[in-house]
């Protein structure tokens, strides 16, 4: 057992495939430069002591985890699931620092798991590869945390990379990495300065997930990713439904002909995937806002941008968009100020 160990693990933001990975199906996310990095060193008992570079403290007792709805279930969620193989081991003091901003959507939590399981990996050899992190951190979410997230949050922090496409298929996990063509283009990360959480206590994402399994139990399918446009019996199912699943069969699509984008250079095609992803996720997932569309269609409008969209779970966050090379400070230097004199935010240029 090492005297000390360190991980760590970068945020994501999505480029296509928002709400398709808990129904079995495609997404693209990219790693991004933020991050959160975790020191990991052992103390006499069984107490966990947990402290974050913005001065935060928790502790805990292994075996005494406790559901709090705060930053530290994550970190409860993984010695509770892990349970004996750590518990005997004696206790941690767990050091936290982060540059990633918590409900922006782009992956905190996931960082945050990732970079503490890696951690903790290594500090008691417990063997753990990178795909079986990326497992236990989703059931970190789904079963202690209460947030019925897919998988590609984890994998994306665990085993994607910073300048890179991670194309994945989550029901097989099966993934391709695919370079970004960035001496042609820019993302440009804008949070809107309202928060989400997709705890149990604030429903509308776990909302959407059962209304997708609702779907599949009307059609008679395991998953949405069995469906094409084609076949799509939507007469068959009541209106929001309907809604539900025609974005989820469309943004799959949308993801394979991204893959195609990338591959061929052809930034104006994946500016306009973008455009359709966020009319979709507005008005037949409804996971966006007032003010998302607001940040969103101030990009589109933008003569150096492609195509914006919010990215992450909905319910807030930040936009992606796709702008010409060395003009996203541009973007953001004229998007934000109308942003903020149009709402009641703060916004905050992320990347």
């Amino acid at each position: 057992m090492n005297p000390s160990t360190t991980a760590r693990a970068h945020g994501r933001v999505n480029l296509l495939g928002e709400h398709t990975d808990y129904n079995g199906g495609w997404v693209l996310p990219t790693q991004i430069p933020q991050y959160t990095e975790v020191t990991l060193s052992s103390t006499p008992g069984r107490t966990v002591e947990v402290e974050s570079s913005q001065g935060r403290r928790f502790a805990y007792d292994l075996g005494d985890e406790a559901i709090t709805g705060e930053w530290i279930d994550y970190i409860q969620g993984a010695t509770h699931l892990l349970g004996p193989q750590v518990a005997h081991r004696g206790g941690l003091r767990v050091q936290i620092h982060s540059t990633l901003p918590e409900g922006a959507g782009l992956s905190s939590s996931a960082a945050l798991e990732t970079s503490f399981l890696q951690a903790l990996t290594r500090h008691h050899e417990l063997g753990l590869d990178a795909l079986a992190i990326a497992r236990l951190g989703q059931r970190i979410e789904n079963e202690f945390v209460g947030a019925r997230v897919g998988i590609m949050d984890q994998m994306a922090t665990g085993l994607g990379a910073v300048g890179e496409a991670l194309f994945l298929d989550t029901l097989t996990l099966d993934f391709e990495r695919i370079p970004l063509p960035l001496e042609m283009m820019d993302l440009l990360i804008i949070s809107s300065g309202i928060t989400h959480r997709l705890s149990e206590n604030d429903g509308g994402y776990n909302q959407r997930r059962e209304e997708c399994e609702e779907a599949c139990r009307r059609l008679g399918i395991q998953c949405l990713r069995d469906l094409d446009l084609s076949t799509l019996k939507l007469r068959d199912l009541p209106e929001t439904l309907r809604k539900r699943v025609r974005h989820v069969v469309s943004e799959n699509l949308r993801v394979k002909e991204a893959v195609v984008a990338l591959k061929a250079k052809d930034l104006k095609l994946l500016g306009q995937l973008f455009v359709e992803s966020h009319l979709s996720m507005k008005l037949d997932y409804e996971v966006s806002l007032p003010e998302i569309d607001l940040l969103v269609d101030l990009c589109r409008a933008h003569e150096s941008v492609w195509g914006a969209r919010l990215t992450g779970g909905g319910f807030g966050g930040s936009i992606v968009a796709l702008t010409q090379k060395n003009q996203s400070d541009r973007v953001a230097s004229e998007v934000i100020p109308t942003y903020e004199s149009e709402t009641a935010e703060t916004a905050e240029r992320l990347l």
